[in-house]
């Protein structure tokens, strides 16, 4: 009887620190998710925004005032919801648009 006792006690200690090993590894892997998500935004924030400044005059002497200006501008233009709407809609098919 204290044999099976002692049996499932290391069972039990052997099977609370794999439940332990195993949160560990899913907090490293949360943490490197979050990270990636991070570097794939930072990347595209990046090449967009260099996308934009192709076609400003003089990017560098504009500041973030005149550029929001110009965005506000251009997307007012009668049509432009319009095709970036059909562009999202080419690239999530099924998901509704939000604006």
């Amino acid at each position: 009887m204290n044999e099976k006792l002692e049996k499932l006690n290391r069972e039990l200690a052997q099977g609370e620190a794999r439940l332990r090993r195993a949160q560990h590894e899913e907090k490293i892997l949360e943490h490197q998710m979050k990270q990636l998500t991070r570097m794939e935004r930072t990347h595209r924030l990046c090449t967009r925004g260099a996308m934009l400044e192709s076609f400003l005059i003089r990017p560098e002497v504009l500041t973030d005032d005149d550029v929001m200006d110009i965005l506000k501008q251009a997307f007012s233009q009668t049509g432009i919801k319009e095709v970036v709407a059909e562009s999202v809609k080419g690239r999530v098919a099924g998901e509704p648009l939000t604006e």
